[in-house]
């Protein structure tokens, strides 16, 4: 099973409702104004330049390996609890794979996370897992934006991040249109049509047991 999107649908669930306030008291979740019909065009005029990697692992790893995920997809929460956990073990760990971890942002919820979870690119693969552990209570019904917001400040203070900040984080438009822009680049290179999913070695590989990554990783290090 996986979560699937579409660019448009993206656009719209992310800004479609305009402005969400973050707190009670103060900050606001970026407006990009964004539209469907203009998403591709916006995206391919931003400057993704400064986006940060994320990976793990050496650098110069024999195989490298992307993960696509979304925050609020459960099937990448079983992931990172599963699959994941046991590449790092048996692949990042031994120095055979570089592991690169990208966001997907089905909806604004998971842009925010994102948001949190790069504030510190030090603590991201901390607040990575924070996130994807704690998903269901930090989500709750997905009604309330001020309390999901709220719930994902916690989660940053609790991984070390000042309130400060964690305004400074939510709160960069410029930063919140270069993620987009990045994702939705990502996405069409490597023609990602659901979460989670893998690039292994250039090849586009959808969720499957460890067993079988295992096995597909393992003969893409063969061939090196």
């Amino acid at each position: 099973m996986k979560q699937t999107l579409t660019i448009a649908a993206v656009v719209l669930a992310l800004f479609g409702g305009g402005v969400v306030y973050l707190s009670q008291t103060s900050s606001s979740l970026p407006d990009l104004g964004v539209s469907a019909a203009n998403a591709q065009e916006a995206a391919a005029d931003v400057d993704t330049s400064g986006v940060v990697e994320m990976f793990q692992g050496e650098a110069d790893a024999p195989l490298t390996v992307i993960e696509y995920a979304s925050f609020t997809c459960p099937h990448c929460a079983d992931f990172a609890e599963d699959q994941a956990v046991k590449i790092k073990r048996d692949f990042v760990d031994t120095g055979k794979v570089k592991f690169i971890s990208r966001d997907v942002y089905f909806d604004r919820y998971g842009l925010w996370a994102s948001m949190i979870a790069r504030c510190d690119p030090q603590r991201y693969f901390g607040v990575k897992e924070l996130i994807y552990a704690q998903q269901r209570e930090w989500i709750g019904s997905g009604q309330d934006p001020v309390q999901i917001a709220n719930n994902l400040r916690k989660i940053g203070k609790t991984a070390g991040l000042s309130e400060e900040r964690l305004d400074q984080c939510l709160n960069d438009q410029e930063s919140a249109e270069e993620l987009v822009a990045w994702f939705q680049q990502n996405m069409e290179e490597h023609d990602i049509s659901g979460t989670p999913s893998l690039v292994i070695g250039g090849e586009l590989v959808e969720n499957q047991t460890y067993e079988k990554l295992k096995a597909i990783i393992e003969e893409k290090l063969a061939a090196q």
